[in-house]
């Protein structure tokens, strides 16, 4: 019998997987835009000992790591450079020489900590076509909306919205962490697909139903 601390309930609860005797096991992985430091590999360290915890007990695992190869910016607000674009412009070299090489010291880095492989690896590169599917839904549901920088997911149409950190929204007032961007409805909302400044040009974007060459952020 496996226990894990339910944070929605507040409380350990027994382990049930939906599937009998298997786990889908997604962890995100790294921005590919510089080398990981301790800090980072920490994360990836926990998620091995619990892979392997459950591999203990007889679990079939399918563990899925995402590469974010594209669309992290340089501040938690939602506004700055995407990060793989400025290591680019730094050390003069393509957005994708950038990803591949700090990809391959990523992996070589947790196989000298003997973490193991997930099964699949997931460029977020790979997916943008899926991306722009969800928001369609989003958007279709009413749960999006569209401001001069972006598509921003709106997070007073839930509810409970924060329940997993136990957040109050009368708590939660911009400029605190974040600089609200101009045109946000609420501190809380977040960006689901980000324009391309007027007379910028990136190496990796992409066109969307909302803008053309425009890149979906993490």
């Amino acid at each position: 019998m496996i226990k894990f601390y339910n944070t929605l309930s507040r409380k350990k609860e027994i382990f049930k997987p939906i599937k009998r005797s298997r786990v889908g096991f997604y962890a995100c992985g790294p921005t590919v835009y510089w080398f990981a430091h301790i800090g980072n590999l920490r994360t990836y360290l926990f998620n091995d000992i619990l892979r392997r915890v459950l591999e203990y007990n007889n679990y079939k695992v399918k563990q899925i790591i995402n590469i974010t190869d594209v669309g992290h910016l340089t501040s938690d607000s939602d506004t700055g450079e995407d990060k793989v674009e400025k290591e680019a412009k730094k050390e003069k070299k393509t957005a994708l020489q950038i990803t591949k090489f700090y990809t391959d010291a990523f992996k070589k880095d947790i196989k000298s900590l003997n973490i193991k492989f997930p099964i699949l690896w997931t460029k977020a590169t790979d997916y943008i076509q899926e991306q722009i599917g969800l928001i369609k839904k989003l958007e279709k549901k009413g749960f999006t909306y569209k401001i001069s920088d972006g598509i921003y997911f709106d997070t007073s149409k839930i509810k409970d919205y924060g329940k997993l950190a136990g957040s109050k929204k009368r708590k939660l007032k911009a400029g605190a962490r974040v600089v609200m961007v101009a045109g946000k409805k609420n501190p809380t909302d977040f960006a689901l697909w980000k324009f391309t400044p007027a007379g910028t040009r990136r190496q990796m974007e992409w066109d969307s139903p909302w803008a053309p060459l425009a890149f979906g952020v993490k």
